[in-house]
């Protein structure tokens, strides 16, 4: 299986409902470091994975969308706690979005699965991994 990889980074506030959340349910802020890291079986005519170029323009737009925010206040998240684990699949599901709409060339068409994995420092992280149509 080959696989490509980029990454990035983002900044947000939010809180947490639950009592496991702790102090984590007062509004705070995390900084996390995003990787993309798409896979197939065979390389595409060009030899590659996927257009690089492309994969970190996508990344960088669907950050974009929470970069900065409290995400408290965004609709798309209204009664969902924004955990990492969240996060990732709602990056995850924007990207799997465009890869299915063509915006990453045409021979994205053979990709196989993706993991988005945001991590929150350096010794903690989570990912969301799935298979693409």
């Amino acid at each position: 299986m080959y696989a490509v990889c980029v990454r990035d980074h983002f900044m947000i506030a939010h809180s947490f409902r639950g009592e496991t959340f702790g102090p984590a349910q007062r509004l705070h802020g995390a900084t996390y470091v995003v990787d993309v890291e798409l896979r197939r079986p065979e390389l595409d005519p060009d030899g590659v994975v996927v257009d690089i170029g492309k994969l970190s323009i996508a990344l960088r737009t669907a950050l974009d969308e929470l970069n900065y925010r409290n995400l408290d206040d965004l609709p798309q998240f209204a009664g969902h706690n924004t955990t990492t684990e969240a996060l990732a699949r709602a990056i995850f599901d924007r990207i799997a979005m465009w890869i299915e709409d063509g915006q990453l060339g045409t021979g994205a068409a053979g990709l196989s699965s993706m993991r988005v994995t945001l991590h929150e420092s350096h010794i903690a992280w989570a990912s969301y991994e799935g298979s693409l149509p």
